[in-house]
This record gives structure tokens, C-alpha cells and sequence, in this order.
């Protein structure tokens, strides 16, 4: 069966629920506050809920943040790629959940920073695999030797690339090396517009197409609305679910994992789109960063939402 080969990042979020952010200098009280294993390890939890075997090929550290990360991984029946762990810890990243389900991160960079060709060396891609690529990946250290990797690889494997919010232009040279060897795009609306410069999801569907491979697919979501994908210059809507949001936090990554798993399965893109919007809806219906559901779940919400 088709794996997942996830080569982002893995940190622990320290979640805090507020019911604003402060000003500057200000201070609030927060309702809740607990540490989760967070960053890439939402994709991959989704993507193995949903029945995708997954290895994380990326980075983690020797601490305290660093164990977390092992523990949450093994939990999920991820499989760590890279045995050994990095000098330094895991990094972290203090997510604030506003009231209105808005969030806000702020990340300082641990041992999932780190990433040597060798590392990426020690497990083999394998024809119908998904390698998994973040565009936070492109602004550490470890940016030129991913990359080369990917430029490296074998016929048969798909490349997933989710740009994320701090990835805006074509032009750097190292996105413009990756984008002819992209097989699958995953988004929100802003990145999309913000990377395109576009104005609407249609004008940007089109703008990303003039940079990516003829064949590429493409899925921009577009929050309660559901998403847009796009394959050889035919753009369809798939519509959302209509839910009563409490933490937006991870929902992307519950989309982008399902979705890639409903394609390793074999579906259709269409119907991998409703179930990646089925489990986003679930999951901004529940706190905290990894928050996709398993694929029964999935299951019975769409059949309940639509009586069949």
C-alpha cells in the first residue's frame, strides 16, 4: 500500500485558550493551557486515522519536547524514519486560540530544523508513495538538501506540497526548483491569493497552474465553504459542512491528511475532497491542534449529514 513520507516538522504547541489576544504589552488570562504534539505531526495523524500507513522523515530532538514528539508519534502508529534524535530539543510553538475560533502561533525552531541528505537517504521512496513537502520546510537549514531530494526522486512518487502562511512568492529559487516536480498542491484561500496575487480562488487556481506541471492537482480550501480543487484547467467546488466552530487550529492539516488518504485509496478527487471537508468540519468542532477524526467517523458524519 501507498505510505505517506512526511518531511516537515514535528513540535509540541503549547495551546492556550484566550478570549482575545492582548495588546502589546498587555497581559490576559487564558482558560486552558496544555502541551500537544503539533506542526506536521497533524497531517500525519489524519492521513493514519484515515487508514495511510505514514514515516515521519524529519527531524527530532534529545529533551523533554523531543520525547513528547516520539511518544505522540508512536501513539498514532507513525513510524519515526530517522532513529536518532538531534543535540538539541524539539521546538515549540505557542498556539492562542481566540473565542472566535481564530488563532494566532508564534514558533521558535528545535532539532526538526536540522535534516542532512544523509538523513533523507535512510528510507527509500517507493513507487505510488506521497511525499509529503511543507513550505516551512524551504526557510530552515535543512531547505537545499530537501530539496535535492525531491529533485532526486524516482518515477512513480507524488509530491504533496502545502505551502503554509509564511511561503508567498514563486520567485525564490529554491520554490522555483520545486515547483516543476509538484503532482499535488494543498492550501488555504490566503496562501493561494498571496502566493498568486490573485484576487479570487478562480483567478488564483489559474495563476498557480501557469507554475506548476500541466497535470497537477490542486485543492485550495476555503474554510466553512468547503474547497476548490483543480485538474487541467477545470475548477470544482466541493461544499463544506455546516458546523458550530470552536478551535480552527489543525483543521487544515485534517484536510490536507484525509484528503491525501482518500487518493492513496484509490477515490476519486472529488470524493476525497468531501471527506477532507467532512473531517475539517469535525475538526473545528474540538480544541487542540491534532483534532482530526478516524475514518469511521468520517464515515458516519457524512451519511448522517446526508441520510444515507
Amino acid at each position: 500500500m501507498p505510505r505517506l513520507l512526511h518531511t516537515g516538522q514535528v513540535m509540541i504547541d503549547l495551546v492556550m485558550a484566550v478570549d482575545k489576544l492582548p495588546h502589546s504589552g498587555g497581559d490576559v488570562l487564558a482558560q486552558s493551557a496544555r502541551f500537544e504534539a503539533g506542526g506536521g505531526f497533524n497531517v500525519m495523524a489524519a492521513a493514519r486515522r484515515n487508514g495511510l500507513p505514514v514515516v515521519y522523515l524529519g527531524g527530532h530532538g534529545n529533551g523533554r519536547f523531543g520525547d513528547l514528539a516520539r511518544e505522540a508519534m508512536t501513539a498514532e502508529g507513525i513510524r519515526i524514519g530517522i532513529a536518532h534524535s538531534a543535540e538539541r530539543d524539539t521546538g515549540l510553538c505557542v498556539a492562542l486560540t481566540e473565542a472566535s475560533a481564530e488563532r494566532t502561533f508564534i514558533s521558535c525552531i528545535g532539532a526538526e530544523g536540522e535534516l542532512t541528505a544523509e538523513d533523507l537517504a535512510s528510507v527509500s521512496a517507493e513507487a505510488g508513495d506521497f511525499v509529503y513537502v511543507s513550505g516551512y520546510s524551504l526557510l530552515h537549514g535543512k531547505a537545499q538538501a530537501l530539496v535535492d531530494w525531491v529533485l532526486d526522486l524516482p518515477d512513480g512518487i507524488k509530491v504533496v506540497f502545502d505551502p503554509g502562511p509564511l511561503v508567498d512568492s514563486p520567485g525564490a529559487p529554491l520554490m522555483k526548483a520545486l515547483l516543476p516536480h509538484i503532482d499535488l498542491w494543498t492550501s488555504n484561500r490566503v496562501e493561494a491569493l498571496r502566493f498568486t496575487g490573485a484576487s479570487d480562488i478562480a483567478e488564483a487556481l489559474s495563476g498557480l497552474a501557469d507554475h506548476l506541471p500541466a497535470d497537477v492537482l490542486m485543492v485550495v480550501r476555503d474554510g466553512p465553504q468547503g474547497c476548490w480543487i483543480s485538474q487541467h484547467g477545470e475548477h470544482r467546488h466541493v461544499p463544506g459542512f455546516k458546523v458550530t466552530a470552536v478551535d480552527s487550529n489543525g483543521a487544515g492539516d485534517a484536510h490536507a491528511g484525509v484528503f491525501v488518504a482518500g487518493l492513496a485509496q484509490g477515490l476519486p478527487a472529488i470524493e476525497a475532497a468531501r471527506r477532507a471537508n467532512a473531517a475539517a468540519a469535525l475538526a473545528v468542532t474540538r480544541w487542540g491542534p491534532a483534532t482530526s477524526p478516524g475514518e469511521d467517523e468520517v464515515d458516519a458524519f457524512i451519511c448522517g449529514t446526508f441520510g444515507a
